[in-house]
C-alpha cells in the first residue's frame, strides 16, 4: 500500500496542477517503497534528487502561471515554495552526507511537507485562477 494515496480533496481545480501534484506524490510513494525495501544509499539519493528536480519544475510552472494572471498572493507564495525546496534540499543533502537515514518519520515528514503545502497555500489559487477560467 502506497503512504500517500491521492484524493480529491486535495485537488487545486486546476489539472496540470493536480497531475503535477500526483506525480510529486508518485515520487514521495517511491521513496517510501525504496526504504521498506531497504534499497541502498544510491538509489534513495537518485529519488530525492528526481524529487527535488520535479518540485522545482512545478514550482516554477505555478509561479509562471500565477504571475501571469496577477495572483495577488504572489509573493507569499513564491516564499513558501523557496522554504519548501530548502527543507528538501537540506533532507537530501543531509542524506547523501550520511547524516540521515530515510525512516518512516522523514516519510511522513515529507508527506505533510506536500499535503500542507497542497491544502495551505495552493489552496488558496483555487478560487482566483477557476475566476480567470484556467482549469
Amino acid at each position: 500500500m502506497a503512504l500517500f494515496e491521492w484524493t480529491e480533496k486535495i485537488s487545486v481545480g486546476v489539472k496540470v496542477f493536480d497531475d503535477q501534484h500526483k506525480k510529486l506524490i508518485g515520487y514521495i510513494n517511491e521513496l517510501h517503497e525504496a526504504m521498506k525495501n531497504r534499497q541502498g544509499k544510491e538509489v534513495l539519493e537518485k529519488i530525492f534528487i528526481d524529487l527535488e528536480n520535479y518540485t522545482k519544475t512545478h514550482f516554477n510552472h505555478e509561479i509562471t502561471v500565477l504571475k501571469a494572471e496577477k495572483y495577488p498572493d504572489l509573493d507569499e507564495h513564491l516564499r513558501q515554495h523557496h522554504k519548501l525546496v530548502e527543507q528538501l534540499v537540506e533532507l537530501k543533502d543531509k542524506h547523501a552526507a550520511g547524516k540521515l537515514f530515510v525512516s518512516s518519520q522523514t516519510m511522513e515528514f515529507l508527506k505533510k511537507w506536500l499535503t500542507d503545502h497542497i491544502m495551505g497555500h495552493d489552496k488558496k489559487y483555487s478560487g482566483f485562477l477557476d475566476s480567470k477560467n484556467i482549469q
